[in-house]
C-alpha cells in the first residue's frame, strides 16, 4: 500500500494533537497496519509532516518490537522466549515451527504466509508457554497443539 492511501488517515490523527510529536506513534501504527511495515518512504514522510530528524523516527521504530522496516509474512508468528515460557517448553516450541515452516527466526516463508520473532515476554506467563499469530494468542502449547494450529494457518485465504 503507498503512502498515498495513509496520508488521510495520517491528517486525522494530526488533527488530534497539539503537539505534533505525539501523533508520532498513532501514525507509525497506522501506516504499519496499512502496509505491512514501514518503508522509507513513510518514515521520511512522518519526519517531515511532524518536524522530526529522520533519525528520531527511525530510533522509535527501532526500538519497539512491534514495528518492522522488512516486509512480513501475513501471519507473524511471535513466540515467547522469556524464562516462564522458555521453562515450560517454547525451546521445543519454536524449533518445532521452524522445522514445519522451514524457516529460521526472522525469516518469512517464499510463499510470504509466515514470519517466525522470537520476544522477550508477551506477558502470559500463566499459560507458557505461548505465542501470539498477528493478535491472536495461544498458550499451554504442545508441539502437537503447535503443529495443528499452523495447520489451520495453511489452510486460511
Amino acid at each position: 500500500m503507498a503512502l498515498k492511501e495513509c496520508e488521510y488517515e495520517f491528517e486525522k490523527i494530526l488533527n488530534k494533537y497539539h503537539i505534533k510529536k505525539q501523533a508520532l506513534l498513532p501514525c507509525l501504527h497506522i501506516a504499519q497496519e496499512k502496509c505491512g511495515y514501514l518503508t522509507e518512504e513513510v518514515i521520511s514522510f512522518l519526519a517531515q509532516k511532524l518536524g522530526l530528524p529522520k533519525v528520531e523516527v527511525y530510533s522509535v521504530v527501532t526500538f519497539y518490537s512491534m514495528f518492522t522496516l522488512e516486509e512480513q509474512g501475513k501471519f507473524i508468528i511471535r513466540v515467547c522466549v522469556s524464562l516462564p515460557c522458555y521453562l515450560k517448553g517454547s525451546r521445543e516450541i519454536l524449533e518445532t515451527i521452524k522445522k514445519e515452516l522451514n524457516i529460521e527466526v526472522y525469516q518469512t516463508t517464499a510463499d510470504g504466509k509466515f514470519t517466525i520473532e522470537p520476544v522477550s515476554c508477551l506477558g502470559l506467563c500463566d499459560i507458557a508457554p505461548a505465542i501470539m499469530i498477528n493478535e491472536k494468542v495461544y498458550g499451554n502449547l504442545t508441539p502437537q497443539k503447535v503443529k495443528e494450529i499452523i495447520q489451520k494457518y495453511r489452510e486460511a485465504k
